[in-house]
This record gives structure tokens, sequence and C-alpha cells, in this order.
């Protein structure tokens, strides 16, 4: 781990005291512009997903010193080389880690985590590194990563640089920028285990992946497995010896499409809906003249609360149990291969109520609130005790040949978040 460290007395010392921050909206859309623009500009394509992808170092190097040069204590994090997340906290007059308080006592504040992820998926839909050249037509900056996330990236980074330098609080305000959200999401996994080690507790965190200005306190989670469908090996011209893996995988595929008929059917939640499945990819035999020995399925299981790994294994497994009363010939194995939880922050959530009435003080109207189909690092942060809410940007392309953020949207995303830094650690 390389660390390095801001001013200790942020908080305290004339010395340390960040460069100016313009308050109106006007100058904040020219920041908000600016400084996604320069996120944009670095590339941080992510190297687990993209072999010979830049991963986070440049990007980790830019927010790091931004941070540091307005008073943030900020710590780089690098378990696997090149792949560094950044956390910088600015402290408040309750602080445990000050000294100013303990961790039990009435004086300490609520610390509120800003979370967001620096990697991207790859340029390969741009051409000539356009993907890295943003530009704004019509009041969106287009680029890569624009809205998935570096747009609310940047709205993070100055909403919680002038809620430092405003009044004092209680609280600590923890920027939390990680690696590695587009694929496994080893960074924020790393920050938890830092916050643990280090003793830092987190009451709450906002996650602004793009959600179109919606609060989104639930999403979906996924499993994902292997069913391999096993056959008999033999010369093309022997059907007398030969089983085809890959026509009786035919028979699993249709029992998985009514699986997710049944799916669509069954009982809704209220902000997710239903789970849903869908094979991803398949694979069998080893040339034309022969009967396949083995076909792989490759499958999807989008997961809603009340659903895990062991859950969606039971339903495979009684798809392959029925085909095989039905087919003698019928043999399969299971296997469960990666899991995400599904997340929900529960009507007791502190931290939601707090970016709702943000929202509605900032826009004057009430905020949509829904779950997200998707899965993001809100669930890892649920899974440590941590009160979590997704709140985003209005754009479009998450991971598509174009993408854009709407900086109008941007002022607005962190205003909010301001806001809501400066009510949950007063």
């Amino acid at each position: 781990m390389a660390e390095t460290t801001g001013r200790s007395e942020a908080m305290t010392a004339p010395e340390t005291r960040s460069p100016e921050l313009q308050h109106g909206d006007g100058r904040m859309r020219t920041d908000l512009e600016a400084l996604t623009a320069d996120l944009i500009r670095i590339d941080s394509v992510n190297a687990g997903l993209v072999p010979g992808g830049a991963g986070e170092g440049d990007i980790a190097d830019f927010v790091t010193d931004w941070l540091s040069a307005r008073g943030f204590q900020c710590v780089r994090l690098e378990r696997n080389a090149g792949r560094p997340s950044v956390v910088g906290i600015a402290r408040g007059t309750g602080s445990v880690a000050a000294g100013t308080a303990s961790a039990a006592g009435e004086d300490r504040g609520r610390t509120l985590m800003l979370n967001g992820h620096l990697d991207t998926v790859s340029l390969t839909t741009y051409a000539d590194g356009a993907g890295l050249q943003p530009r704004i037509v019509d009041g969106r900056l287009y680029g890569r990563g624009a809205y998935d996330m570096k747009g609310g990236v940047a709205a993070v980074m100055l909403a919680a640089a002038r809620a430092a330098e405003g009044e004092l609080r209680r609280g600590d305000i923890v920027v939390a920028l990680v690696a590695d959200e587009e694929d496994v999401s080893g960074g924020t996994e790393e920050v938890l285990d830092h916050l643990r080690a280090e003793g830092i507790r987190i009451d709450a965190a906002v996650v602004p992946e793009p959600t179109d200005e919606v609060v989104m306190p639930a999403h979906r989670g996924f499993v994902w497995a292997e069913v391999t469908v096993r056959g008999v090996a033999a010369h093309g011209s022997r059907p007398d010896l030969g089983v085809d893996a890959i026509v009786r995988a035919g028979a699993f595929l249709t029992a998985l499409g009514e699986l997710g008929e049944r799916l669509a059917a069954g009982p809704r939640t209220p902000l997710l809906g239903t789970g849903s499945v869908h094979a991803s990819l398949i694979s069998g035999g080893a040339e034309v003249s022969s009967y396949p020995d083995a076909c792989t399925v490759t499958l999807e299981r989008r997961t809603v609360p009340g659903e895990d790994a062991a859950f969606v294994e039971a339903e495979l497994r009684e798809i392959v149990d029925e085909l095989a009363a039905r087919d003698p010939e019928f043999s399969a194995e299971v296997r469960v291969t990666f899991e995400r939880p599904p997340f929900d922050a529960g009507e007791d959530s502190a931290v939601v109520p707090v970016v709702r009435e943000a929202y509605a003080q900032v826009t004057g109207r009430e905020a949509e609130v829904t779950g997200m189909q998707a899965w993001t690092d809100c669930a890892l942060l649920a899974e440590a005790g941590i009160d979590a809410v997704l709140f985003g940007p209005v754009g479009a392309g998450a991971h598509a040949a174009e993408e854009w953020v709407s900086l109008d949207s941007l002022v607005t995303l962190s205003r909010v978040l301001e806001r809501t830094v400066r009510e949950f650690t007063a």
C-alpha cells in the first residue's frame, strides 16, 4: 500500500485553507464541467475487464492531488498493482480519529461516505481515442465515463470540498473513490477492509451511480452459474453409440426460458419487481464429425431480497432433476461460480430521507423513489453495516457506443450531495 497523507489539521490550521470554491450555480456548473472533463481525459479502463486496460493509477493520482489540496487526508490503497483506490477524509469536531470523542460518546458525529468508482468499461466503441476527448453539445457532456460515473465522481469531489470548508461539523466526511466496480468490485472491498482495520466507522453512504435523479434505496443482486450437460463422445456416423450433449442442452435451455417466464409472472417486490434469468454463454463439442460429450451453459440469475446462491442452485437442480426423470440419457451438473447479493436499505434508513429532503430543497420537487435493476457497490456497503442509497445524474449511454451526462443535472446532484453531507454530519 502506498500512502499519501494530507495535512492532519485540515479543519483548524490557517495554512491548510482550501482553494476558493465558488458557490453560485453558474460557477458550480463551470467547475463541474471542467472537473468532469479532466476525469474523462484520463484513461481508466478496467484492466480486469479489458486485457491491457490502463487501470486506475493515473486517475487515482489526479483525485488524490485534488482532494489533498483541499485539506482532505488521503490514503491510496493498492492491494493489486495498478488498481488503486483513494480514501479522503475531512475530520469533524466529533471525530473519534481526532481524539475529540469516544466511539460510543454522545459527542461523536455521524460520518457520511460519498462513494464513486474511477474505472470505466472499454473504449472500443469509440474511434481514434474519441472516448477520452470530452465535448459539450446542447448542455450534454460526452465521453467515456461521463455518465458511469466520472460525472458523479466530479459532483462528489466538489460537494465534499464545499461542505468541508463550510460551518463546523461533528461528523467526518469520507470520500471513497474506488477501482474495479465494473468488474468484481475489488476497490470497495479493499476500502472496507482498510476502514475496519483503522477502526473508522461509517454511518451512511451515498453512491452517485447514474439514476437520472431518482432516489434508489434498493437494487437487484445476481448469481452466475454453469450447467454442464453430459453426452457420450462417438464418431459422427455412430448414432447408436453417441449421445449428443448439445441437443440435450436444448431441453435445459427451454426449461430455463420457462423459469424466466415464471419469475416474471411471480410475486413482485415493491421497489425491484421480480428476479430474472438468461443464458449468457454456451460451449460444447470438439469437431464437426463427432458427437459432443459435453455442453456448458453459463447463465445469470438476477436476484431480489430473499434469493441467494443456494436458492438459485436449488432452482437449477430442480430443473435438471425433472429433465433427468423424463429422459434417462439426460445428465447434468450445476455449479455456482459467483454471487453478489441484492441490496435494500429498508424503511428505517436514516440517510434516504435526508437525500429526499435535500432534493426537495434544491429542486422544489419531490424525489421519485424506486429500485435499480443493476448491481452496485451499495450491496457491499450494506453488508458492512452501512446505511446506503443510490442517487446520481441524468444522462444516457452507460456501457454504450456514446455516453453523455447532463451538466444541469450534475449541478443538481452536487448541490443535493452537499446539503446531504451538511445535514447528516452536523
